[in-house]
């Protein structure tokens, strides 16, 4: 899914009010995946360890059991790699519970890679930095409460030994 601006015109005039030195709206600052309801969620994903590939942020909805299912995705955005910290923003259809699962796809082949015991061969992280020590973190664990207007989160990015 490709990101892009709420409503046209919105970037420009966006680049506009920053050279006269004024804000600049969320929306014009950022293009935003999805339809735009007043809710949005900036995740920012930092320490990737390199440009290459891909990072992939799925968001989830408040059921828990559509946490990490699949086809149990609420939105999902594919963006170049930009190290040391690469942002995606989300227009979310209400504020609610969501959380966040983001990969590093280094080789960009759109698949969450591992090695043939299992482990991940890719960076990976969740909302909350919800600890995944031993398998998948629970959705309480990487629940965040998202509200009315603009909302940041910063998930960092694990790699295997």
């Amino acid at each position: 899914m490709e990101a892009r601006t709420a409503l046209p015109g919105l970037a420009a005039l966006g680049t506009l009010l920053g050279l006269l030195g004024m804000a600049t709206p969320a929306a014009a600052r950022q293009d935003c995946v999805g339809r735009d309801t007043g809710v949005r969620l900036t995740v920012e994903v930092g320490r990737l360890k390199s440009e290459t590939g891909e990072v992939t942020v799925t968001i989830y909805p408040s059921d828990p059991s559509r946490f990490l299912a699949p086809r149990g995705k609420l939105l999902r955005l594919r963006i170049p790699a930009s190290a040391p910290t690469t942002e995606a923003c989300f227009n979310l259809p209400k504020a609610d519970i969501y959380a966040v699962a983001v990969y590093h796809d280094a080789n960009g082949n759109h698949d969450f890679d591992r090695n043939a015991v299992g482990l991940p061969t890719e960076g990976y992280g969740f909302s909350n930095d919800a600890p995944s020590r031993f398998g998948v973190p629970s959705f309480d664990s990487a629940r965040i409460s998202v509200k009315s207007g603009d909302n940041t989160i910063r998930v960092r990015m694990r790699y295997g030994k």
